[in-house]
């Protein structure tokens, strides 16, 4: 369909736990807006949305994607962009880039038990980004739904003024419509998943509860707006148009989150929610502008309306194996066209856009231009990816994007197949490409090629898209843990090296002083020679040598920081000297230095940073106590607790599962490096026997 206006467009980020049915949802909106003729289902593997063989396999969404309906609402023909977004908390930052896309979100909640952990996050970003939220009951038809109850609990763990714009008619497998609390209008539903209905009076019987909920939703409406309460108490009432008006505003404002309800497997509520996201959500025109700032990085107001320089965000990165690559965007203002060319705001460059697409899925269809506002997709840019703006050259701008959360997990990975090297970090970078908060690189000290991510499930899944894509089959193993070595004294070392079988000899010798200095990454090499007891010219092989000992380690085989080495004294001989004599003696004397020197193991300390509520505050204490954490402090951050701690690295590898499991998805962590400090003593004899043990089975 073609637009000219953004008026006509509604764009939708559709959230909410896994399993509270977003994905059928979407499915039967589809079909009762006529996209298709029948209701495609996820048991099925054929929604438009889940179309990852992965998503298909597992029966869950992974990454978010875009879909739209055509939906009139009597007078006009509306275009309903609707983002599906996963449910699961570790690809929270698919749910953050969708809600940035949209204008509002429908937080999908189970009707039989509404408060659930992603539906929190998802309540918390839309709050952070100052996004209307429309609350939606999934699963009406379900035995034992308690309406009421429902509501009550929504006000207690959302917001008060979460209030239902629709009541069910009918409970349990007797679900079959409901009636709109503003038009007074129901909406009476075959059970044949078409979710079209027949729009009559309400049942007689529903009149004081009617009544009721319509009464509660206008006093609200009035309490949002001085002008209306006025109105409010002059009247006793608000009159249609003051309801309507007020309500949109309210919602808009966040100062009223409507309730709407569904059975999206019979397509009970479909129609209906149809008509309340195009009446009452505000189309791009009247939301909030997205945030943006110059290129100097200082806050600006895009502008908007007819004649606006163009400006987009890429929300999405798609590698489909045969499609190629989409790129997803939001035109936040302007009106971009097909086959021209814009700017790349980040990496300063041009960037065509090729054919526009309106996506069902990873389907596109072309269109001429995409309208202030609207959503679609364009295949092949050159440089552009996600959390890129696009903009017009004259008027470059850096519109606000999500940033990538700190990976919880990592593990190391290799091909099972020696020929397969080359081909993972190509492939491991069309993944990353597609979900950017993965991260992908060789660790400097281990030596490993390390996928991390928000959790295992995350990293397994990423390895099973490798091998389904790219026939690369990896395995994965937990990461080396990046211990170092040092020294708590001082002490002298001497090497000699002296060879002599016919012919030219070898001969070095030298004798240091090595020093411990304050951190592991701190090294430094103090020539203290006088005279020429070693020329000069053989000085730098003596440090060389010492260094790569150094590298491979005295005690475990792991790189020995924080020392400094005094070169005192040494000899050598006119004929069978050499730079290779004295790399070799200067490796000799840092062996035996490190003999003397109480040699030590150093392991990495993690800050963590734990977010998480008051019920699980003593769980969490223990566990870290297990894990030789040191709490740091606590700190409050809205209704959640911030608990601060140091922990040994070698400690948080199993850390995200584990926090998991023990708060029910309801805690997060991110970790960063803090310090080295020394292992302790019984630790250390097991890793350094192991590493003994290794060496000898190599």
């Amino acid at each position: 369909m073609q637009l000219e206006s953004s008026d006509q467009i509604r764009n939708l980020a559709v959230v909410g736990h896994n399993d509270t049915g977003k994905t059928t949802l979407l499915a039967g909106l589809l079909y009762t807006g006529g996209v298709f003729n029948r209701q495609n289902r996820v048991e099925d593997g054929n929604t438009v949305t889940d179309f990852d063989d992965e998503e298909i396999r597992r029966g869950i969404s992974i990454g978010l994607a875009v879909c739209y309906t055509p939906w009139s609402d009597g007078s006009d023909e509306h275009k309903l962009n609707l983002i599906d977004c996963p449910g699961s908390g570790i690809f929270v930052h698919e749910t953050s880039s969708g809600m940035r896309a949209a204008d509002a979100a429908l937080l999908c909640l189970n009707a039989a038990s509404p408060t659930q952990v992603m539906a929190e996050k998802a309540w918390e970003i839309a709050a952070g980004i100052d996004q209307p939220v429309m609350l939606h009951l999934t699963k009406m038809d379900r035995e034992n739904i308690d309406f009421e109850g429902c509501i009550a609990e929504l006000q207690q763990n959302f917001d008060r003024m979460a209030l239902p714009v629709q009541i069910p008619i009918g409970d349990g497998k007797d679900f079959i419509g409901v009636v709109d609390l503003v038009s007074r209008k129901a909406y009476v539903y075959d059970r044949d998943g078409a979710g079209r209905s027949k729009v009559s009076a309400p049942p007689a019987e529903l009149e004081g509860q009617i009544d009721e909920w319509r009464g509660k939703l206008t006093e609200a409406v009035a309490e949002s707006d001085d002008d209306l309460m006025e109105a409010y108490f002059d009247q006793g009432d608000l009159d249609q148009d003051q309801l309507v008006e007020g309500l949109k505003n309210a919602i808009r404002n966040r100062a009223l989150f409507p309730v709407t309800m569904s059975s999206a497997g019979h397509g009970i509520g479909n129609s209906a929610l149809l008509d309340a996201v195009v009446k009452l959500l505000p189309s791009p025109a009247g939301s909030r502008p997205m945030p943006a700032t110059d290129i100097g990085g200082e806050p600006v107001e895009i502008e908007r309306g007819d004649g606006a320089p163009v400006s987009a965000i890429v929300f999405k990165t798609l590698n489909d194996p045969f499609t190629g690559r989409i790129s997803l965007l939001r035109v936040a203002a302007g009106r971009m066209t097909s086959d021209t060319s814009y700017w790349n705001a980040r990496r300063e460059g041009a960037e065509r856009v090729g054919h526009l697409m309106h996506m069902q899925g990873k389907t596109g269809q072309d269109v001429p231009q995409l309208v202030e506002g609207d959503i679609g997709g364009v295949a092949k840019l050159k440089s552009s990816v996600t959390g890129d703006s696009i903009t017009s050259r004259e008027r470059p701008l850096h519109l606000g994007f999500p940033d990538p959360p700190v990976a919880a997990i990592s593990f190391a990975i290799e091909p099972k197949t020696k020929g397969d090297e080359e081909k993972i970090g190509e492939a491991v970078l069309r993944l990353v490409e597609e979900d950017p908060s993965l991260r992908a690189g060789r660790d400097p000290q281990t030596g490993e090629f390390l996928l991390s991510g928000a959790g295992q499930l995350h990293v397994e899944i990423a390895v099973s898209k490798l091998k389904a894509r790219s026939k690369v089959e990896v395995i994965l193993h937990p990461p080396k843990v990046p211990y170092r070595e040092a020294i708590r004294r001082p002490a002298v070392g001497h090497g000699r090296h002296k060879k002599q079988s016919g012919g030219r000899g070898q001969f070095a010798d030298c004798t240091i002083t090595m020093e411990p200095v304050a951190t592991p990454e701190d090294y430094e090499f103090v020539d203290e020679i006088f005279g020429g007891s070693i020329p000069q010219n053989y000085r730098p092989a003596v440090e060389k040598g010492l260094l790569e000992a150094a590298a491979r380690g005295y005690l475990a085989g792991y790189p020995v920081g924080n020392f400094r080495v005094r070169l005192q004294d040494g000899k050598y001989h006119d004929v069978d000297s050499s730079e290779m004599a004295f790399k070799v003696a200067g490796s000799l004397a840092f062996k035996d230095a490190m003999a003397k020197a109480a040699p030590t193991l150093l392991e990495p300390v993690m800050q963590v940073d734990i977010s998480t509520t008051e019920d699980f505050m003593g769980d969490i204490m223990s566990d870290l106590s297990s894990r030789r954490g040191r709490p740091q402090g606590m700190e409050a951050k809205g209704n959640a607790q911030i608990v601060k701690a140091t922990v040994p690295m070698a400690e948080m590898l199993t850390y995200a599962p584990a926090l998991r499991s023990m708060t029910q998805g309801r805690s997060s962590f991110t970790m960063t490096f803090s310090h080295y400090e020394e292992v302790p003593r019984q630790i250390q004899e097991k890793i350094i026997a192991e590493a003994k043990r290794a060496d000898e089975e190599s």
